[in-house]
């Protein structure tokens, strides 16, 4: 399905450029303006965990604009074109964040639902938590977001099905809420935003659960159950491995077919310790980029689970972890302009047809008998719902960092900045020099600087990779869609 993602207008009144809104076409993301196919180089963004999400203190990952500028400022330098975000509050306003990563170059995954108890699809008995309430909720998201170019999507669930139990209950549920949010999508959004599901990479489960949200019920003109992207969250690299004992080369067998976009909605396995992130060769490499359209880091901001790539304190200040500079190090040994240069093939997939012989796992549901929308959905999708907030992007003008970060060494950064694209420009690995963004290049020894490591005179701090924590998924252990 060709997605015609027109550039939202910005209005007249912002000197804020815009990334270019993607296209979908077949298994591509697609830039409309350049016609080449889009790589995702993304990170996981929750500070906080799911504590970062707080309607109560009208707190959120995107909330903030002191703290989005920070962090803008260090993924720049990074080389990140794409955040993912889990757990928002859909009454809050993100303008001046959506507005920083925008300019920044950088792309927005959101997740609909959350941890919270009547914010997302129970997983064994999704009945009981399908209803307009939380309906309502998801569509207040896309609200909220529907305005921003630098969209790239939404995801209807994030992995509910983690086994072969929860893959008989929920899948009829998930494809239910995709149609749900597409079909409002269509009805109240000025272009068409993808929708679809992040997966867990649980074999016995991942091959059913692509072919079941990636096919098409037969009878169907336009089948608007059908995800758009499918993405999974996958920890199989780990240490020094490679395309074939990483089970890499099993997915690239397994997805060379697919209708839909597929990416690593997380990946970095943390043991043995330090990551050293040497799939990064593979994901962006021949072997894989004409198959998955790259992949998400997990995570930015360093949690209980141990997993960050810096140490954000109760301060504001931060302190780069060494995981930042490795990771820094890998994309550096990449030709990104290479990488984001290939021209889209243009093609359209012709999904599969929906059918029990597409389900190979006995137990795994095989039933593309949809639930139809709980009483009171329809109404919301032909007609609105009532309480919203509109995002759109706005004027930021102050682009300096206020924060103080530290570097792996316990230099501190000086002269940190956010430094905005060109219009239709979006951020890169390769644009970035020594390590920092333009206007960030400077460092000084901090007083009162507790170093981590002891610095290595031989290296710049700028290329320092050195170990870094481990960690597990904050997305494990809640059951989200």
């Amino acid at each position: 399905m060709l997605f015609r993602a027109a550039l939202t207008a910005i209005g007249a009144a912002t000197s804020v450029a815009a990334v270019t809104s993607l296209e979908v076409q077949g298994s591509q993301f697609v830039n409309p303006k350049t016609g080449d196919a889009f790589q995702v180089v993304g990170v996981a963004y929750q500070i906080g965990g799911s504590a970062g999400y707080d309607p109560v203190h009208n707190k959120d990952p995107l909330s903030n604009g002191d703290i989005c500028r920070r962090d803008a400022a260090l993924m720049q330098m990074l080389g990140i074109n794409t955040i993912r975000v889990y757990n928002l509050d859909p009454n809050l306003n993100h303008d001046e964040c959506a507005s920083i990563f925008n300019a920044a170059g950088m792309y927005m995954l959101i997740d609909v639902n959350s941890p919270l108890v009547g914010e997302s699809l129970n997983s064994f008995e999704p009945w009981t938590s399908y209803y307009e309430a939380y309906v309502n909720r998801t569509f207040a998201i896309v609200e909220n977001f529907k305005g921003y170019p630098n969209l790239l999507g939404f995801f209807s669930g994030n992995e509910v099905i983690d086994a072969v139990k929860t893959g008989a209950t929920a899948p009829p549920y998930i494809r239910a809420v995709t149609r749900d949010l597409k079909n409002y999508i269509k009805n109240h959004a000025d272009r068409e935003i993808p929708v679809g599901y992040s997966a867990a990479d649980v074999r016995d489960v991942l091959e059913d659960s692509w072919n079941y949200f990636q096919c098409s019920i037969e009878g169907e003109k336009d089948d608007m159950s059908r995800a758009d992207i499918f993405a999974l969250n996958s920890y199989s690299w780990c240490g020094d491995s490679n395309f074939h004992d990483s089970s890499y080369d099993q997915l690239v067998s397994l997805f060379k077919t697919t209708s839909v976009p597929v990416f690593y909605s997380e990946f970095g396995c943390n043991t043995p310790s330090p990551r050293i992130f040497t799939e990064i060769g593979a994901i962006y490499g021949s072997n894989m980029s004409s198959v998955f359209s790259g992949g998400v880091v997990y995570e930015f901001s360093q949690e209980d689970n141990d997993y960050g790539l810096v140490q954000v304190n109760d301060d504001g200040s931060v302190d780069l972890l060494s995981d930042f500079r490795t990771l820094q190090n890998q994309y550096a040994k990449l030709d990104f302009e290479a990488v984001q240069g290939v021209k889209a093939t243009g093609k359209s997939i012709t999904p599969p047809t929906c059918s029990e012989s597409l389900i190979k796992e006995d137990g795994f549901n095989n039933n593309f008998t949809l639930p139809v929308p709980p009483p009171g959905v329809q109404k919301l999708i032909d007609n609105g719902i009532g309480k919203k907030v509109n995002g759109k992007i706005i004027d930021v003008g102050d682009w300096k960092v206020t924060q103080t970060v530290n570097d792996v060494d316990g230099t501190k950064l000086t002269n940190l900045v956010v430094k905005p694209l060109a219009d239709g420009e979006i951020n890169n690995p390769t644009s970035t020099e020594s390590g920092s963004s333009s206007g960030s290049g400077n460092s000084e020894t901090s007083d009162n600087a507790s170093p981590r490591l002891a610095p290595l005179s031989s290296i710049s701090a700028a290329l320092l990779a050195v170990p870094a924590i481990v960690a597990t998924s904050f997305a494990i252990g809640f059951t989200l869609v």
